[in-house]
């Protein structure tokens, strides 16, 4: 730690929750737009490392999933960046497909926004 009190640290040490997984946040690289939150196991960490591909863990299925492998709207990886306590993860990547994230079919999975009287397009 640095005399201010801050991690400064270069070693990577990813602290997995209790079930084994990492948030992460994955933006468009060119534009910084949140495309998606999803979660990541350490397979699915060291997958998208190895492959430049971004691939997560489903909570709902219990499986590993590469983004994409059924729908072609896959991300790949431009940067990874770590919050300071090494628990959340930020995925700078390009969209490939036609740049849909959501399973809904758009490009962003935050498409709406909580106002004080409720919800309204983003």
């Amino acid at each position: 730690m640095a005399a201010s009190g801050l991690d400064e640290t270069l070693s990577f040490q990813p602290r997995f929750d209790r079930d084994g997984l990492i948030p992460a946040i994955v933006t468009d690289a060119g534009d910084g737009t949140v495309l998606m939150f999803a979660h990541m196991n350490e397979d699915a960490l060291r997958l998208t490392r190895e492959t430049g591909l971004v691939h997560f863990w489903s909570r709902s299925r219990q499986a590993l999933w590469q983004k994409g492998e059924t729908s072609g709207e896959s991300f790949e990886v431009r940067d990874i960046l770590v919050d300071c306590d090494q628990d959340v993860l930020l995925v700078k990547a390009v969209p490939r497909g036609r740049g849909l994230a959501c399973h809904t079919g758009r490009r962003s999975c935050f498409y709406r926004k909580l106002t004080a009287s409720g919800l309204a397009k983003a």
